[in-house]
């Protein structure tokens, strides 16, 4: 296994987004993809509390890190649940799926 070490880039996400809502149906367009989103950032998060690079991650799931790289980027591609277990056992999380009943 990689010894690969993960270097994070400074993201403010609160100023990303207040920049971002001043374009005309971008509202709309990520409130469409809040769950999404959601997951992304999870993902994303996990793999920097873990410390790993995308390398690291690809090499712990048997994958290539362009494969990493489409499931931690927004897209049309929806992974597996099996996918999401794998990802999650090699940045060193379990996986939880809930559903919650709509107010």
């Amino acid at each position: 296994m990689s010894d690969l070490k993960h270097s994070p880039v400074r993201h403010d996400h609160k100023a990303f987004l207040e920049k971002a809502r001043t374009r005309k149906g971008f509202d709309e367009a990520y409130d469409a993809l809040e769950l999404e989103c959601q997951v992304i950032d999870q993902l994303l998060k996990a793999r920097a509390r873990a410390g790993l690079t995308q390398d690291a991650v690809a090499e712990r799931m048997g994958t290539t890190k362009s494969a990493v790289s489409r499931l931690e980027g927004a897209g049309k591609h929806s992974p597996s649940l099996g996918t999401l277990r794998r990802y999650a056992q090699a940045v060193g999380c379990d996986l939880q799926v809930r559903l919650i009943p709509q107010k």
